[in-house]
């Protein structure tokens, strides 16, 4: 094996082990706060289940033909502006030979637009998002989170394997919920600092936000410790 295949399967490793972290991780916690917390994935984990291969990665071309290709996984808070996240990207040419390929990591959270939560999501998109039937890990994942649409804007860094990395801007967009009619196509786009370049052009890819709430246990009055009794009715009268 050659060592760029060797170092990307080692990418591959290192992000899915870090999206499956932050995706079992931003629940309860967080979830407590006053703050809109949401998990999100990008052409990445389960939206990739179906066998159809169009949905991953996610692809987004410029004006002169050229692509990018990114998947990964974060979580973001709305209140504190906080972002977690990181994937894989390759920059291709447009006649399809790669140019660059290398890691991002999300560094700041720009803004976060909600369209909504989406309940029915998963059931209608269902041969997209995996069986009905999700079993333990999965029912776990999705414990007290809803689908959501939303436009989250990312500022990142781009780590390529060899040469200076690159800062950005990529725009999530799940298209779920009451979307704005210049935003109906889910994808994502991606605008280089100065004269980077842009990549305005979605060519498909499956995005979508978890908003995160508390368990239903939360919230409710803590049964009374041993050493407390319940008072009779007939003590609660007096």
């Amino acid at each position: 094996m050659s060592n760029q295949n060797v170092f990307s399967s080692l990418i591959v490793t290192g992000v899915a082990a870090l999206s499956l972290v932050m995706f079992l991780g931003a629940g309860p916690a967080k979830a407590q706060t006053s703050s809109a917390n949401y998990t999100f994935l990008v052409a990445a984990g389960f939206l990739c289940d179906s066998g159809d291969s169009t949905p991953c990665p996610a692809v987004v071309k410029s004006a002169q033909g050229d692509s990018y290709e990114m998947s990964g996984a974060g979580t973001l808070a709305t209140q504190s502006k906080s972002v977690t996240a990181a994937g894989t990207y390759a920059h291709k040419s447009s006649n399809g030979n790669v140019i660059e390929t290398g890691v991002w990591v999300a560094s700041e959270l720009v803004s976060f637009n909600s369209y909504g939560i989406a309940p029915r999501a998963l059931m209608r998109q269902g041969r997209a998002l995996g069986p009905p039937q999700f079993g333990p890990m999965r029912a776990r994942m999705f414990s007290g989170s809803m689908p959501a649409g939303g436009l989250a804007v990312l500022r990142i860094r781009l780590l390529p394997m060899w040469g200076m990395s690159r800062t950005a801007t990529l725009e999530v967009n799940c298209a779920l919920g009451k979307l704005p009619d210049e935003r109906q196509t889910e994808g994502i786009r991606l605008r280089f600092e100065g004269s980077g370049g842009q990549f305005d052009d979605e060519q498909g890819g499956r995005t979508l936000f978890l908003l995160t709430r508390p368990e239903a246990g939360y919230g409710r009055t803590p049964p009374p410790s041993r050493g407390e009794t319940t008072p009779a009715p007939s003590d609660l009268q007096r």
